[in-house]
């Protein structure tokens, strides 16, 4: 794994080792469509008149909303893709607070901080927490949440 004869991995995600408390990233961004919400919706089961009536009266929401638990995971399919692939070993909590509507057409991104590392005592693990916050195309926080993940330690 750790051969110097080999070209470093793409795409790579940190060892708890290359984290420290404070830490800031930044997700690349990514614009909720039409498709995402249908597809979502219909392979979840979230039906619910809100997503599935265009004639439906949402109040003050203009568009077609997000399921908040879509906005949630295209979040963390960015954080995948860019920070724990390959080193992550389980994701232990999270605790989610909604803030605004995301509708199609709206361009989401969001800003992590590491909160916390504890190295666990075997395995060369540790477990990680972190504050993601949520913004869209205009920079309003659409959504606030806290995730413990276990990471994987550098190889020996």
């Amino acid at each position: 794994m750790n051969d110097p004869t080999l070209p470093t991995l793409l795409g790579q995600g940190y060892y708890w080792q290359d984290l420290r408390l404070g830490q800031r990233f930044r997700t690349f961004r990514r614009t909720v469509t039409e498709t995402d919400i249908v597809n979502f919706i219909s392979v979840t089961g979230m039906l619910e008149t809100i997503f599935i009536d265009a004639t439906y009266d949402r109040g003050a929401i203009q568009g077609r909303p997000a399921p908040g638990a879509l906005t949630y995971g295209l979040i963390e399919g960015l954080l995948m893709q860019g920070m724990v692939q390959g080193t992550g070993l389980a994701l232990l909590e999270v605790n989610k607070k909604m803030l605004a509507p995301v509708v199609a057409g709206d361009t989401i991104w969001a800003e992590v901080e590491v909160t916390g590392i504890r190295p666990t005592s075997q395995h060369n693990r540790a477990v990680v927490s972190s504050t993601i916050d949520v913004h869209n195309q205009h920079d309003k926080r659409v959504m606030t949440y806290t995730a413990t993940r276990m990471l994987a330690g550098r190889p020996a």
